[in-house]
This record gives structure tokens, C-alpha cells and sequence, in this order.
């Protein structure tokens, strides 16, 4: 698939990016686990993919600035995705083309989300970290396939059109000692969104979250099935 996509051109500026998926890569990496590639007409986008066969429900994650699969709380991607395999979700971890690149960033969830499409996936979550909040924001925005966002110590830019999300539920979650993006940042975003919303702030927890790891860990894998998952007795 191809996506268009311009982020805030200036006045009589438009710039319009795409990306195709040509071709996808998948290596044994434990049980239920694969080392993703998504070849594209951009360049090869790395990813680690926990399968829940037969599960329609997925999660995008995606980390900050500088990419990476592990995610902020010492690696917590890791732990949820196994812990959501077993609630019958599958994960896609994504590791940017050009990390720091918010555009090309945008462009790599939309891959992923591509993919997961392409083989039965009806719902997805988006979650980003720090820069990746903002990503999963934006990418969400140009997707109906994803159903939630959740923004942890997300930052300010690209987040702006927030309220567009809008039925689709949003969590927000910072450190309230966060000395990299302030707590305010989430705030902010909050009172941008429309309903559903909701915001989970962390008292002496940083930017890394690291501090409140086993409260993260239970939000998100209670979250996340309840926003991908067709209700009891459906589907």
C-alpha cells in the first residue's frame, strides 16, 4: 500500500511522501517470536514481531528519537509484548529507517500498520514513547485501522491535531519528574484531545518512566486488549 502524507507545510508549501511495502522478511526468533523486515520503496524498516495466531487484535511500538525496539521502563516492550500474546494480541516493536526523521517515522508506522492489515489484523493500538508519542499520534490520524493511541512522556510536536483522534480513545502517561519533556507536555495534550481521554501521571517517575515500571506494565497490558479485542461474546 502507499501513503500520502505532508507534515504541516507552510503556506503554498506541500510536501507529499509515500512509501511501499515491496517485499517483508520473517526469521524464527524464539516461540511466537520473529525479527521482522518490511522492504520498502524507502529503505528497510526492522521490527520484531510477536505472533498471536488467529488473533485479530494487534500493537505498534515505537521508541524515541533514536529508535530502537525495547522501548522506555527498562525494555517494558519486550515484557508486554509477551505478556499481550498470551491475551491474544500480536506486537510489531519498530525500529525507525531514520530515527529523529519525525516524517520518515510517521511514514515507518503506517508500513507496519500496512503489514499488519495485509494479514488479518481489524484493530491495532498505537504506543509511542517520548518522540514516538507524537509519532503515534500523527500516524494514527491517517489510519483507520488503529483504534487507540498511547502516549507515554510523549512530546509536544506533531501532536497538535490531537483532538482529530477523536472517537478513538487516547491515554496519555508521564513522569511528573520528567526533566527531559515536562509533565506539562502530556497536559498540554490532554487538553487538546477531545473525549475519550485519559491521563496517568507517575509521581517521581522520569522520563524513562523506569521508576514506575510495574504500574506501567499492568496499564498497558490491561489497556491495550480492552482497545484491540472485540468485546465478550463478539467476533
Amino acid at each position: 500500500m502507499t501513503y500520502p502524507w505532508d507534515d504541516e507545510p507552510q503556506p503554498g508549501e506541500v510536501e507529499d511522501y509515500e512509501l511501499s511495502i515491496q517485499g517483508v522478511a520473517l526469521a524464527p526468533d524464539g516461540e511466537g517470536e520473529y525479527r521482522l523486515m518490511l522492504r520498502t520503496s524507502r529503505g528497510d524498516i526492522a521490527g520484531q514481531f510477536s505472533v498471536c495466531e488467529g488473533g485479530t487484535g494487534a500493537a505498534v511500538m515505537v521508541s524515541g528519537a533514536a529508535g530502537g525496539l525495547d522501548g522506555p521502563a527498562d525494555g517494558i516492550y519486550a515484557r508486554v509484548a509477551e505478556a499481550l500474546r498470551g491475551r491474544g494480541v500480536s506486537t510489531l516493536r519498530v525500529h525507525y529507517r531514520q530515527p529523529g526523521e519525525f516524517e520518515e517515522c510517521v511514514l515507518d508506522v503506517l508500513g507496519a500498520l500496512s503489514f499488519l492489515k495485509g494479514i488479518g489484523a481489524e484493530r491495532v493500538a498505537l504506543v509511542g514513547h517520548s518522540f514516538g508519542g507524537a509519532v503515534a499520534i500523527r500516524a494514527a490520524l491517517l489510519a483507520p485501522i488503529v483504534s487507540a493511541v498511547a502516549a507515554m512522556s510523549s512530546q509536544l510536536h506533531g501532536a497538535r491535531e490531537v483532538a482529530e483522534l477523536s472517537p478513538r480513545p487516547l491515554l496519555l502517561v508521564h513522569g511528573m519528574d520528567d526533566q527531559v519533556l515536562e509533565a506539562t507536555a502530556s497536559e498540554t495534550i490532554y487538553n487538546w484531545a477531545e473525549e475519550p481521554k485519559r491521563i496517568v501521571l507517575y509521581a517521581g517517575a522520569g522520563h524513562s518512566l523506569v521508576q514506575c515500571q510495574a504500574e506501567l506494565y499492568a496499564l498497558l497490558t490491561e489497556w491495550i486488549p480492552a482497545q484491540v479485542l472485540p468485546p465478550d461474546g463478539e467476533g
